[in-house]
């Protein structure tokens, strides 16, 4: 017998031939991260857009075909689904989008390590890992909205940059140019933090 859970595009193909209990599974998997990456896109508006993301997972079912992985499929669905939120309600947003919108200092190209881990769990270290995380949601709130979905994705989808130019339609180097910049700014903002502490001793 195959323990091995089934892969999301496994699953997505089971419930397009009537398996109820596979969308479930996929459901549970990517609720999450397909939360958090609209609720940092559309702060206090997720709710109907998430909904209306699934909805439209259910409606697609039927043609369902593998031609990318599952993640990047949904992710594609909700990036349509932001511009058409973005269409009725925010003209310069969709702009931003259309221009390729790349602004900002060049900075390392690579997104890794760029928040670092904690070095143990002393409540000094619990309080100031939570005084970062806060810091970081402020700063990925003030990032354009082209810069923050890639980095979103990068994070919550752990998508490369093929797959985040796939699932946002721009080029790879449009792609990795915003996931740049977002990393950039994200990093001045911690080196901020970082100016700002005072010595306990002091």
């Amino acid at each position: 017998m195959n323990d091995e859970p089934r892969t999301d595009e496994a699953l997505m193909l089971a419930y397009r031939d009537g398996d109820a209990d596979a969308f479930e599974a996929l459901y549970g998997r990517w609720r999450g991260r397909l939360y958090r990456y609209l609720a940092h896109q559309l702060p206090g508006q997720a709710d109907e857009v998430f909904q209306d993301v699934w909805l439209r997972v259910v409606g697609a079912r039927k043609g369902y075909e593998v031609t990318a992985r599952f993640s990047t499929w949904l992710f594609r669905i909700a990036h349509n689904r932001l511009m058409d939120h973005y269409r009725g309600r925010s003209r310069n947003v969709v702009t931003l989008y259309e221009a390729g919108f790349v602004d900002g200092s060049p900075g390392d190209e690579d997104p890794a390590g760029s928040l670092p881990a904690p070095e143990n769990e002393s409540p000094p270290a619990m309080l100031e890992r939570k005084e970062l995380a806060g810091r970081i949601l402020a700063a990925l709130a003030t990032l354009p909205e082209p810069q923050r979905e890639a980095f979103l994705l990068a994070e919550e989808a752990g998508m490369g940059l093929e797959e985040i130019a796939a699932a946002t339609g721009v080029g790879r180097e449009t792609a990795k140019s915003r996931l740049r910049y977002a990393v950039a700014r994200l990093r001045a903002a911690l080196a901020g933090l970082r100016d700002e502490r005072v010595p306990l001793d002091g």
